[in-house]
């Protein structure tokens, strides 16, 4: 096993806008090995690269920096910057920086830690690797730890897959992240209060490479993969209309999953108004939309359409014919009141298509949560009769569209900006 020894480095002065960190650095660490690996606390990269910005109002220097907020309760917002990187106050902070200024990260912390790598190189002639680091909280657990925004000459990732462990046991998911795990340890080495801003760890010289590598970017997990994506504060705002589909079958049990969220909506008198016709097979799919197909061609006929009119509408249900699976979502009315007065009857109906609505949108949902696109499609609402016979459905399920599940074939076009206070009044 390699000695591995963290140290800080003393002796550095305020840093401020326009200064050179690689020459304070070899000015105070003349004594630098090749193999030596920095870790520079992204603070004083960002003062010395000019990203501070003068200004009481730290709330909007974080909205300016956030690209996604995932969470917010009271004045603590998570949010996502334009780095990738998910974090408190998208990295904004007023700590060691004086009064009236707050700090942003810093705009490429990859070019910010190559640009000291080569520096150094210029003044004392050694092969290192830099980090630029910065402190995250973490779900799950309680406190904080350094980790990699930035790297230049280390070798940010080991892939171990496919190896084994010391009992022969394969390693099938195990990629440890090297440079975030050099970064805790240099922060250990500077601290938070000591006015030390940059460790030295050395002994890890196998994992300087002779390029700047991929960086610290390579960390950030893209969003296809991030099974915890989408936070509180815009869980919902994952659900998209998704019309085209990839070839890639859906997994039912997340189906599944999905309508159990379905049914955890309200409803009224503590009933249970939804049921889900899941159909799973080609068959059941194919056999469902041309019976639809077949009684909406009749409709438009009756109603004088041309024939060059219906292809066009009968086209419009190709997201559904092409999507790999179709649930139809129905409403039942067990449970409800009957009343003499057909006026109260009515709102008795207007309020279990309400629950139902809020089922539906549960399901969607937890679609979007689990990697599955969707589209709510209205068309079994015209021809429930022909849906219920040919699902052999109970007479009181009532059709209330169908739902088209799949992969999205590509990410969804950009919602048009709307403004909530177009959509509420106020007394």
């Amino acid at each position: 096993m390699p000695k591995i020894t963290v140290s800080g480095v003393p002796g550095l002065p305020e840093v401020r806008p326009g200064d050179d960190i690689a020459l304070l650095v070899a000015r105070a660490a003349p004594d630098l090995e090749d193999g030596d690996i920095l870790v520079v606390t992204s603070k004083i990269v960002s003062k010395a690269e000019g990203r501070v910005r003068q200004g009481d109002s730290r709330t909007a220097a974080i909205e300016e920096e956030t690209a996604r907020v995932v969470a917010r309760r009271g004045d603590t917002v998570i949010a996502q910057t334009r780095h990738g990187f998910v974090m408190a106050a998208a990295g904004v902070d007023a700590s060691n920086t004086s009064p009236g200024t707050v700090l942003l990260l810093p705009e490429d912390p990859d070019a910010s830690a190559a640009r000291i790598r080569g520096a150094l190189r210029e003044r004392l002639g050694v092969r290192v690797g830099v980090i630029v680091s910065d402190t995250f909280g973490r779900p799950w657990r309680h406190g904080l730890t350094d980790v990699a925004i930035g790297a230049s000459g280390v070798r940010p990732l080991e892939d171990l897959r496919g190896g084994a462990d010391s009992y022969g046991n394969a390693l099938n998911a195990t990629v440890t992240a090297l440079a975030d795990e050099i970064a805790a340890a240099g922060d250990l080495a500077k601290g938070k209060l000591s006015g030390v801003p940059v460790a030295v760890v050395r002994g890890l010289g196998d994992l300087v490479t002779d390029e700047d590598g991929p960086g610290g970017r390579v960390l950030v997990r893209p969003a296809d993969e991030d099974m915890f994506r989408f936070g509180s504060a815009d869980v919902v705002f994952a659900r998209r209309t998704i019309r085209e589909f990839s070839p890639a079958e859906v997994d039912t049990a997340a189906v599944r999953r999905a309508v159990a969220a379905a049914v955890a909506a309200p409803a009224p008198h503590h009933t249970t108004p939804w049921r889900f016709v899941l159909l799973e097979s080609p068959q059941a799919r194919t056999e469902l939309l041309d019976a639809m197909r077949d009684a909406w061609i009749e409709d438009l006929r009756s109603d004088s359409f041309s024939k060059e009119s219906i292809a066009r509408r009968i086209r419009r249900g190709d997201v559904l014919r092409n999507a790999p699976y179709l649930a139809v979502p129905c409403l039942v009315m067990d449970g409800s009141h009957t009343y003499r007065d057909e006026r109260r009857n009515a709102a008795e109906r207007e309020m279990f298509v309400v629950a139902t609505g809020a089922g539906v949108q549960n399901f969607l949902v937890q679609l979007a949560v689990q990697g599955l696109g969707s589209a709510w499609v209205s068309s079994t609402m015209f021809c429930r009769d022909v849906v219920r016979k040919v699902l052999g459905l109970p007479q009181n399920w009532d059709p209330m569209g169908a739902v088209a599940i799949g992969h999205p074939a590509a990410p969804p076009k950009d919602r048009p900006p709307r403004d909530p206070a177009d959509f509420y009044v106020t007394r």
